[in-house]
């Protein structure tokens, strides 16, 4: 079977590698064509049509900017999909996108399977009605998105387990030593590590890292070492801080840290799993007009995945004017290590684990879409 796979960022292109070794388990004579990255590349033995690097731009703003390349990639996607005719089109998040290739696929009669929502419980409800029409099958990652989706919108949707955890034990078990790790990268500064992962995207980057530098500055008896992100050249890191980087390892570096500052998204749930106290920073551009209408948008109570699985707050969400150096730091202090929050955020982190089972979600997924297609 020929499988098209669209995978528009970091994260994506984990777990799409992920359900790519699944697919070629369970499908001996499985290929495919992607959009996506290096880690999707090494599973597939194949190289990606667009890399990720070239599509991740995040908000209305960048997207206009770089409006030239985005036209450019969707059109290359479009026109692959209907020379290639591909089995199945399986869409990993990435919605704005993603969601196009879905109703060009849907013209074709090729089937559309979405592994991991788009989260359309917390904005763009309206999508909903585009993954009715367009995905045969949605594969969930998140356990409260079935009830969502089924009592909301009259949609059956499958729970397939969350990737994370797998893909996080797998990583605890080939640990390096905290001191093979230092070495790796050069730290030689024995302080302990206090992690920051300000995201994989620019204008990421540019909002939270200024704020994570600040807060780092009040820790002088913690080493700040910065998570580089794939595909971000680190000269975009030095416009912010003189600090050591760590470039696509941020797992590690998170592991062997003794406290983190995380941008929303992926990571959060990761740091939860592993353990590293943590506080969730979304700057955005700080306005509290921002704030505002955000809220506003939002329908649910929480933004980080570790709040939204339990439904309720185990880590600190500093958003938009509230992520500033000094509630930040507030915040870091009560669940650092000796601090009055810490062993309530660990046992929020347990919980989170028991909600997120250990089924084996690339495995479901794809044997869910094998079946389908055969």
């Amino acid at each position: 079977m020929h499988y098209f796979i669209s995978a528009g960022e970091a994260s994506g292109d984990i777990h799409a590698a992920e359900l790519i070794k699944q697919l070629r388990v369970a499908d001996k004579e499985a290929k495919f064509t992607f959009l996506g990255g290096d880690l999707m590349s090494a599973a597939s033995k194949t190289s990606p049509l667009i890399h990720y690097r070239d599509m991740a731009f995040m908000g209305f703003c960048e997207v206009i900017r770089h409006l030239d390349k985005v036209l450019h990639n969707l059109r290359v996607a479009r026109e692959a999909i209907a020379t290639g005719h591909p089995d199945a089109l399986i869409l990993v998040d990435y919605p704005s996108f993603n969601l196009k290739l879905a109703k060009e696929a849907m013209k074709l009669n090729i089937p559309v399977f979405y592994y991991i929502s788009p989260k359309v419980w917390a904005w763009k409800e309206g999508r909903v009605k585009k993954i009715k029409k367009y995905v045969k099958r949605m594969l969930s990652i998140l356990p409260f998105e079935v009830a969502y989706y089924r009592d909301k919108h009259n949609y059956n949707v499958d729970y397939v387990g969350n990737p994370t955890i797998k893909e996080v034990d797998t990583k605890l078990a080939a640990l390096l030593s905290e001191q093979s790790f230092r070495d790796k990268h050069r730290l030689t500064d024995n302080r302990p590590i206090l992690a920051l992962v300000p995201g994989s995207r620019i204008g990421e980057i540019r909002n939270n890292l200024p704020i994570m530098v600040e807060v780092a500055h009040r820790h002088p008896d913690m080493l700040p070492v910065v998570a580089g992100a794939p595909a971000v050249d680190t000269e975009i890191y030095r416009r912010y801080c003189d600090f050591n980087i760590v470039e696509n390892d941020t797992f590690e570096l998170m592991a062997h840290a003794q406290g983190a500052l995380v941008t929303s998204g992926t990571a959060t749930l990761e740091a939860a799993l592993i353990g590293v106290p943590q506080v969730v920073c979304y700057r955005a551009n700080g306005s509290r007009i921002s704030y505002n209408i955000f809220k506003h948008i939002l329908k649910i109570p929480f933004v980080s995945l570790p709040n939204l699985i339990v439904n309720k707050s185990v880590v600190a969400e500093q958003l938009v004017h509230l992520c500033t150096p000094d509630l930040v730091d507030a915040e870091l202090a009560k669940v650092l290590p000796g601090g009055p929050d810490y062993d309530i955020q660990q046992q929020g982190y347990k919980e989170i684990r028991t909600a997120l089972t250990t089924a084996d979600a690339a495995i479901n997924a794809a044997n869910i879409i094998y079946r389908e297609i055969s």
